[in-house]
């Protein structure tokens, strides 16, 4: 993946229909503590991190990187969405060099179900088409993540392999699909 570099991040904010994509800022820390701390947004990243650890060690502003969008509801953190280069010793990538661009995202309990991943989701790779054009994204969810596999699908991946890794099985897709 070509690095974001100053020219492309962070962006202006990304306004949709219902939401905003921005960078992070201090007022997002007891969001993102929320976020990692709940069992259910844990369920198929690894379980969720004690509350008292990610007080005590989460910065001022938390997530403030090339890559990361806070997502944004009427004035309040609902999730978080990256796009970071997927480690070339991992398995899975669509080019022999790997270094693609790896959608993630995470959304607290009460925004689910609402359609916000799709709108921000969608957003996200909007922008990253428009300002690294050519550039494949990859996406990886275990296929027990049931959400996340009709999530994958609405937002137009294709599946291209599937393995074990964590301790369960990968799905793993690419956008837009390889050789398109």
């Amino acid at each position: 993946m070509t690095e974001l570099g100053p020219n492309s991040w962070p962006p202006a904010p990304i306004t949709t229909d219902r939401l905003v994509l921005r960078a992070s800022e201090a007022r997002d820390r007891e969001g993102f503590i929320e976020l990692f701390s709940s069992p259910e947004v844990g369920t198929y990243i690894g379980g969720a991190r004690p509350r008292a650890d990610l007080e005590g060690g989460m910065p001022e502003i938390p997530g403030r990187r090339p890559g990361l969008f806070v997502i944004e509801r009427e004035g309040a953190m609902i999730g978080v969405i990256t796009l970071d280069p997927r480690a070339a010793e991992r398995r899975g990538h669509v080019r022999p060099e790997a270094g693609e661009a790896e959608l993630g995202y995470m959304l607290l309990p009460g925004a689910w179900g609402h359609g916000y991943a799709v709108e921000a989701c969608t957003a996200a790779l909007t922008w990253f088409a428009e300002t690294l054009p050519g550039e494949p994204v990859v996406l990886t969810t275990q296929t027990a993540n049931l959400r996340a596999m009709r999530l994958a699908a609405t937002l137009g991946f294709t599946e291209v392999d599937r393995f074990e890794e964590y301790g369960a099985e990968q799905w793993f897709g690419a956008w837009p699909p390889p050789g398109r």
